[in-house]
């Protein structure tokens, strides 16, 4: 696909800003590793580009630096455009789980929220253990599929046309049926 970032690079980036972010934070990588429960040979691994890192270790390193995987993106992407075509939106890809998410609308320094065009292959499940911030607010709109969503402990039933408007405070997780996928735009604010 013309309009998928190359993988190589993308790891290569997103690798030298785990490295900066920890850096900047003074944390050695074992102080990093129990923060996130990432393991330090994982992260040394990951920081060296020697590794793609899955859903599950972002979400984990997104909020140990408490930020959301989407200001991870934009912080290896070069600049910002007001308009983004389609073919320059990134789009970042979990392929152990079946994961592909598309920054439609990324965030930027002067902008409150951020679009995702997300799709789930079937029978995947992605937890994660905390939010990057506390009361980050999600608007979830389902065009396709089926979805799970347990939020708050609440399991909610998701088909096309359904939105979930919720504040994520602790664990949260992402399920689809064996027999179907799921795509859906996600407005975080």
């Amino acid at each position: 696909m013309s309009d998928v970032i190359d993988d190589a690079s993308t790891d290569l980036r997103i690798a030298q800003r785990l490295k900066g972010l920890r850096t900047e934070k003074g944390w050695s990588l074992d102080e990093l590793a129990s923060r996130s429960g990432v393991s330090r040979a994982t992260l040394s691994r990951l920081e060296k580009a020697e590794v793609s890192p899955t859903t599950s270790a972002l979400g984990r390193l997104c909020s140990a630096f408490g930020i959301t995987m989407s200001r991870l993106m934009l912080m290896i992407e070069d600049d910002f455009a007001a308009l983004l075509a389609r073919s320059d939106q990134p789009v970042w890809r979990d392929p152990e789980i079946g994961f592909r998410r598309r920054s439609v609308s990324p965030p930027a320094g002067a902008l409150a929220g951020e679009v995702l065009e997300c799709e789930i292959d079937p029978g995947a499940r992605i937890e994660y253990d905390a939010p990057p911030r506390p009361g980050l607010e999600h608007h979830l709109v389902m065009l396709d599929g089926r979805l799970e969503v347990v939020v708050a402990g609440i399991r909610h039933h998701l088909v096309s046309g359904d939105c979930l408007r919720f504040q994520l405070s602790g664990p949260n997780a992402f399920e689809t049926p064996e027999d179907q996928g799921a795509k859906y735009l996600l407005f975080i604010v």
